[in-house]
C-alpha cells in the first residue's frame, strides 16, 4: 500500500487533514473487505464448485492488485487477504511438511526410494527420513506386510497442490488402487503441513489416522518426537501418542537395505535375526595384521573362495591401511588396489550370494568401487575426512557404515579423552555419532541407508575398547541412534593382545572369539573378522544362544 503523503499542518486547516485521512482510510477498508455473497454480479464460479468472490469494482483502486477469496464447501475461508504487491515479486514461501511412505508389493524399499527421488524432482525436497519399519497390515489383514516410513520435506506447494503432486507420483509409479487400504506398491500421505489445521473434502491435516497407527507414529517420532500434533493440545507430543498405544502383538522392526539386487535387509530390532560375518580382504602391503597376504592375484581367488565356504556373507575390500603412522597412498593407487578385487568377486563368484563393501574414506574411491560392484561404503572416518564422501554416497544411493573416530589415523590414538562431565566414553561416542548421522542426512543420505560402528581401536585405547563392548546395548538404544544396525570390528586388535598377553596379531584368535561373542550378545548385526572359519563358528553359536 502506498504511504500517505506528508501534509504540513500549516498548509491546510485541520478539518481538511481530517477529511483527507478519512477518505484514505475508507478507501483502504474497501480494498480489504470482500463483496457480499449476496452480490451475484461480482461472483465467478470456481471449477471445483467452490464459491469465489472478488472485491467490488466500485471500491477497487485501478493502481492496486486484488485477489479472489476461496471458500470451502463448508464455508471456511482458506486464503488470507493479499495486500498490494510490491514492484518486485516476493519469493515463494518454503513450507515444511511430513509425508508418510508405505509399500507392500514387489520391491517395497525400492518403491519408497523411487518415490523419494520423484519428490526431489518435483519441488518437494526430502530433507530427512525416518528408518523404514516392517509392519503387519492393518484394517485389511489378508495382505503382505508393509514397509513404512516418514520423511520431512520442504516445498513451496500449497496443501492441495502437494496432494496433487504426491498422487501424480503414485500414478507415475504404477499404483492401482483395487480396494481401500488394500495392497499397493506405493502409498504417500500428507501427515502434517507446518502447524496448519486444514479441512477439505480431499484432504485433512493433521492426518486423521495418526493417533491410532503405530506404523505412522513410530517413524514420525524419530523425526519430531517433541512436536505436538494438535496445537490446541500442545502438551501432547508425538512420543506421548506413541507411548499411549498398546503393545504390538508382533513387535515391529527397522529394515536397512544392503544392496540393490535382492539381498535381505538387516532387521536390527528382530530378536531372531542372524549376524552377518564380514570377511576382511586387505589389498595392502602394510596392514597391521595381514599386510600383503592377499595382494597377489594368484592367491586372491582361492582366498575369496575360502571366505565364502567358511560362512562369510560380506567381504570388505580395503586398499589403504588405517594403522597408526601408515603413509597414505594416492586415490589412484587405492582404486587400482580395490577395483580389480571387487570385479573378480563379481565375475568369478556371480552365483554366490555375497555382499561387497569398500573400506575407504575417499569419495572418488567409493564411487569407483560402487561402479565396479560394491554394495556398501565402509568409512572409518564417518564421512569426516573427505567432504565429498557423504554427498557422493547420497547420489549413489548406497548404504554407508559410519564409524566413530576422532582426527585421522595418524593422530587418533592421542584423542582418547572422554570427560565424565560430557557423558564419558559411551556418551561421547554416542553424541559424536549422532552428529555424523545428522551430517549424512543433511547430505541427502536416507536414514535407512545408515549402519554404525563404535570404532574399536580408533581414538580409544586399552580398557576403553572393552568398555565399549560392555555397553554396546546402551549405544544401540541411545536417542538419535535407535533402530540403526551396528557393525563391530574387534578382530586381532591391540587391546586383545594387551588383555591376553599375545603380541602377534594373527595369534589372537581366542581373544577375538570372546569379543565376537560379546558383540553378538550386545546386539551387533555385523562382525568384521580376519579368521573367517573360526569366527563364523563363534557367530553361529552366539546366535543360537542370544538370537532366538
Amino acid at each position: 500500500m502506498k504511504p500517505f503523503p506528508t501534509v504540513s499542518s500549516s498548509a491546510w486547516p485541520l478539518t481538511c487533514q481530517h477529511r483527507l485521512l478519512t477518505k484514505r482510510l475508507l478507501s483502504c477498508r474497501a480494498q480489504l473487505i470482500p463483496a457480499s455473497p449476496r452480490t451475484p454480479r461480482h461472483s465467478i464460479t470456481n471449477p471445483k464448485s467452490e464459491p469465489t468472490f472478488f472485491h467490488s469494482a466500485s471500491t477497487r483502486s485501478s493502481a492496486l492488485p486484488f485477489k479472489k477469496y476461496t471458500l470451502h464447501p463448508k464455508g471456511k475461508m482458506t486464503d488470507s487477504i493479499d495486500l498490494p504487491a510490491s514492484s518486485k515479486p516476493a519469493a515463494p514461501t518454503v513450507r515444511t511438511a511430513y509425508i508418510a511412505l508405505g509399500s507392500n508389493l514387489g520391491d517395497r524399499i525400492g518403491w519408497i526410494e523411487k518415490a523419494c527421488h520423484e519428490m526431489d524432482a518435483r519441488r518437494i525436497k526430502v530433507k530427512r527420513t525416518s528408518c523404514l519399519w516392517e509392519t503387519e497390515p492393518m484394517y485389511v489383514l489378508d495382505q503382505d506386510r508393509f514397509v513404512n516410513g516418514a520423511c520431512e520435506v520442504e516445498t513451496t506447494l500449497e496443501p492441495l497442490e502437494l496432494l496433487d503432486a504426491l498422487q501424480d507420483i503414485e500414478n507415475s509409479l504404477g499404483r492401482k488402487k483395487v480396494i481401500d487400504k488394500g495392497p499397493r506398491n506405493i502409498d504417500l500421505d500428507i501427515l502434517l503441513y507446518e502447524n496448519l489445521k486444514f479441512e477439505h473434502e480431499r484432504l485433512k491435516i493433521p492426518h486423521i489416522g495418526i493417533p491410532e497407527r503405530e506404523f505412522v507414529l513410530r517413524p514420525l517420532a524419530e523425526l519430531i518426537p517433541d512436536k505436538p500434533l494438535d496445537h490446541t493440545r500442545p502438551w501432547t507430543l508425538t512420543r506421548d501418542l506413541l507411548d499411549a498405544l498398546p503393545p504390538s502383538p508382533i513387535p515391529i522392526t527397522t529394515m536397512t537395505p544392503l544392496s540393490s539386487h535382492g539381498h535381505p535387509p538387516i532387521q536390527a530390532l528382530n530378536p531372531s535375526r542372524k549376524t552377518h560375518v564380514m570377511a576382511i580382504l586387505n589389498m595392502t602391503p602394510d596392514s597391521f595384521s595381514d599386510g600383503g597376504r592377499h595382494a597377489a592375484s594368484s592367491t586372491l581367488e582361492s582366498t575369496i573362495q575360502s571366505f565364502l565356504d567358511a560362512g562369510a556373507t560380506m567381504i570388505d575390500v580395503g586398499g589403504q591401511s588405517t594403522a597408526p603412522r601408515t603413509l597414505q597412498v594416492s586415490a589412484e593407487e587405492e582404486i587400482g588396489r580395490v577395483v580389480p578385487a571387487i570385479k573378480m568377486i563379481r565375475e568369478k563368484f556371480a552365483s554366490r550370494d555375497v555382499l561387497i563393501s569398500v573400506d575407504t574414506y575417499r569419495a572418488s574411491v567409493a564411487e569407483a568401487a560402487v561402479a565396479a560392484g560394491a554394495d556398501i561404503v565402509n568409512d572409518v572416518s564417518g564421512g569426516s575426512m573427505d567432504p565429498d564422501m557423504l554427498p557422493t554416497v547420497a547420489r549413489l544411493g548406497s548404504t554407508i557404515c559410519l564409524m566413530h573416530m576422532r582426527g585421522t589415523p595418524a593422530d587418533m590414538s592421542s584423542l582418547n579423552e572422554y570427560p565424565e562431565a560430557e557423558g564419558g566414553l559411551i556418551g561421547g561416542i554416542a553424541r559424536e555419532l549422532v552428529a555424523r548421522v545428522a551430517a549424512a542426512e543433511a547430505a541427502g543420505i536416507r536414514r535407512w541407508r545408515i549402519v554404525l560402528d563404535p570404532g574399536l581401536g580408533f581414538a580409544k585405547v586399552g580398557p576403553q575398547n572393552v568398555d565399549v563392548l560392555r555397553h554396546l546395548d546402551e549405544l544401540r538404544s541411545w536417542p538419535g541412534l535407535q533402530g540403526l544396525p551396528w557393525l563391530v570390528g574387534s578382530s586381532r586388535k591391540t587391546f586383545i593382545g594387551q588383555v591376553t598377553g599375545v603380541p602377534t596379531p594373527k595369534e589372537r584368535i581366542w581373544g577375538t572369539a570372546a569379543t565376537v561373542a560379546a558383540a553378538v550378545q550386545g546386539g551387533a548385526d555385523v562382525v568384521r573378522v580376519h579368521d573367517v572359519k573360526e569366527m563364523a563358528q563363534v557367530v553361529a553359536m552366539a546366535d543360537a544362544i542370544w538370537r532366538y
